[in-house]
């Protein structure tokens, strides 16, 4: 799917996702909030920021997988933290790292936010990730 990705002058670079995204395509694929469980709903990760990151990105593949696409076809992510703190940023990345196998592209990031809340839907659910990604 073409995709431009754009860090325009005078905005800083970031490095864990691109400022800007234009897409090409003619199917849009929503995916909804996903959580850091595994199939039969169990909290993996319980206490980890990292460790629930890497469980809820691989969630979001599995969605992503069942309607034919994959994390190259990511376009934006939602991501919301609970109990944001100065160790978010990293306990968020050392996630990514660890789910590196299936997030990886070649382009680079997908346009993000990161929004830190009070609190999420269950508790103990640290992190919660939506994606919008575009097919041919």
């Amino acid at each position: 799917m073409p995709m431009q990705l754009i860090n325009p002058a005078g905005l800083a670079e970031p490095q864990m996702y691109s400022q800007v995204v234009v897409a090409t395509g003619s199917r849009q694929v929503i995916v909804a909030g996903q959580v850091p469980t595994d199939a039969d709903g169990a909290l993996v990760g319980a206490g980890d920021l990292a460790a629930q990151t890497e469980q809820t990105l691989r969630n979001v593949a599995t969605a992503l997988a069942a309607a034919g696409a994959t994390f190259a076809d990511v376009v934006r992510l939602g991501i919301y933290v609970a109990g944001y703190d100065e160790t978010t940023l990293q306990q968020v990345g050392a996630g990514l790292g660890r789910a590196a196998d299936i997030i990886v592209r070649p382009d680079g990031p997908p346009a993000a936010t990161l929004v830190g809340v009070a609190a999420l839907a269950f508790p103990g659910q640290l992190i919660e990730i939506e994606a919008t990604a575009v097919l041919p």
